[in-house]
């Protein structure tokens, strides 16, 4: 029997590659869990790009509540630290914390972030936070040159991709 994987979804690219892959072995259902991201536009900009990769790929997509207050009191004090600081800790944490209650909520084999897929984002610092929730996999998306697939997924898709990580603190958003 195939396990059941939620898989985070930081943004519709980023997801693509760790979709083709994690689907070679497990049942995917995808996990839209992104409080960081602001505007709230540029939210639902990312959300719309997620239903049309889970729709094109038939999965199941679950969406998690918009609570960008609560996101901003998780990384009060950090609003200045540099991208892959403190704050991006702390993001992280916030984000798996989600998917982990998610996962056992629906009753999943365990849970997995694309996190991983991006060269922006530290794996190992992912995997660490993850050792605390006890279903994570921790799949290092960026290996068999994940990266590069999924912004080839992405174009040949016609995804929207984003400019900036998705919180206020990281870039200023394109107008």
């Amino acid at each position: 029997m195939r396990e059941r994987v939620l898989l985070h979804v930081c943004c519709a690219p980023c997801a693509t590659h760790p979709v083709n892959v994690l689907s070679a072995d497990h049942d995917v259902t995808l996990f839209f869990s992104n409080s960081n991201i602001s505007p709230a536009a540029e939210f639902e900009r990312r959300l719309c790009a997620a239903r049309e990769l889970a729709a094109r790929m038939e999965l199941p997509l679950l969406v998690d509540d918009y609570d960008h207050d609560l996101w901003l009191a998780e990384v009060s004090g950090l609003e200045k630290e540099p991208e892959k600081g403190k704050r991006c800790h702390v993001c992280f944490r916030f984000s798996l914390a989600r998917t982990a209650a998610a996962a056992e909520a629906g009753g999943f084999d365990g849970f997995t972030t694309t996190l991983t897929v991006s060269p922006h984002k530290s794996s190992p610092v992912i995997f660490g936070i993850g050792e605390d929730f006890e279903e994570f996999k921790a799949v290092n998306f960026k290996k068999q040159d994940g990266f590069r697939e999924s912004v080839r997924l992405s174009r040949e898709y016609g995804l929207y991709r984003q400019g900036y990580c998705g919180c206020e603190f990281s870039a200023v958003p394109p107008s």
